[in-house]
């Protein structure tokens, strides 16, 4: 049905109490999400640009930022997402610089991992696509959805394509030794592209990634807030500020890399759970309800 989300699916299967508490554990999962993608950006900002900048400071100031564009409303919300979209797919063009200096032989050989060794490998790097399951909650939102179907398959392939090339060509640029033991590899292949007006292009390069990684951070936020809003009739204005002062205090604690590096391992796999666990769980669940009511129906006609 169009016109519900995930909340009216949890009540469907659960009922209407017990389906509002998996309702509010959604919340939490979308909170560590943000927050995640929050620290590991100001993270970068603090090693590659102003390494003195205090971490309370940037906090504060994509605090603003975030709060202005989910206050916005939805719509807002779409249109950053489309720019975040359009400067995402400019990625790959950066990265033929690094091809000429990428040795082939990096990736030989190939198929020998098993797939014990590809699904962990897949666990600990599936954040990257995390935030797409916000379309649990935004759905209802979406005009016609039965029409969009194929632009839906065409922007999961677009960007399937563009990690793929992305993971490729970084494979291809660094050794697996010197790759073990680099952080941020893309900026790293970044620093290859010179030109005589600019003398670190990486700086412009994470200030691209922001319209990039905001999208993502606001569609978290928002999910919240509209979770709120079905469960308690809690409004978007009240409860947006309260969850980002949380997000703003609990970034304080990651203080070092050890600290962001378990965060984000351990969100990863909560999301790796919650995607290819979690969510098939409940269409099997839905599958058997429908089949069961499509029965009683049945029975019900025959008598």
């Amino acid at each position: 049905n169009p016109a519900k989300d995930v909340i009216d699916l949890h009540r469907i299967l659960f009922g209407k109490f017990i389906g509002n508490a998996v309702s509010l554990v959604m919340v939490g999962y979308y909170f560590i999400l943000a927050l995640t993608v929050f620290r590991g950006y100001i993270e970068i900002i603090q090693v590659w640009m102003f390494p003195t900048l205090r971490t309370w400071i940037l906090a504060f100031i994509f605090i603003c930022i975030i709060y202005y564009t989910v206050s916005g409303g939805f719509r807002v919300l779409a249109g950053y997402c489309f720019f975040g979209v359009i400067f995402s797919m400019l990625l790959p063009l950066l990265l033929y610089f690094n091809i000429k200096y990428g040795h082939f032989i990096y990736v030989l050989p190939m198929l020998n991992h098993s797939i014990k060794d590809l699904l962990t490998s897949s666990k600990y790097s599936g954040i990257m696509f995390m935030g797409f399951e916000g379309l649990l909650i935004y759905f209802p939102f979406i005009k016609a959805p039965e029409k969009n179907v194929k632009w839906a398959h065409l922007g999961l392939f677009l960007v399937t394509l563009k990690y793929s090339v992305l993971t490729f060509v970084t494979l291809i640029y660094f050794s697996q030794g010197l790759l073990r033991h680099t952080y941020w590899p893309t900026l790293v292949m970044i620093k290859v592209i010179e030109f005589s007006l600019i003398a670190r292009i990486e700086f412009i390069f994470i200030c691209i990634w922001h319209m990039i990684i905001m999208p993502m951070l606001c569609l978290s936020v928002w999910s919240c807030t509209r979770i709120l809003k079905r469960v308690t009739n809690l409004k978007p204005t009240l409860s947006l500020l309260p969850i980002l002062i949380a997000i703003f205090i609990a970034t304080l604690p990651f203080n070092d890399r050890v600290k962001i590096d378990w965060l984000g391992k351990n969100v990863a796999e909560i999301g790796f759970y919650f995607i290819y666990a979690y969510i098939p769980l409940l269409f099997i669940l839905y599958l058997i309800r429908s089949k069961i009511s499509q029965k009683k129906s049945k029975t019900i006609q025959a008598e």
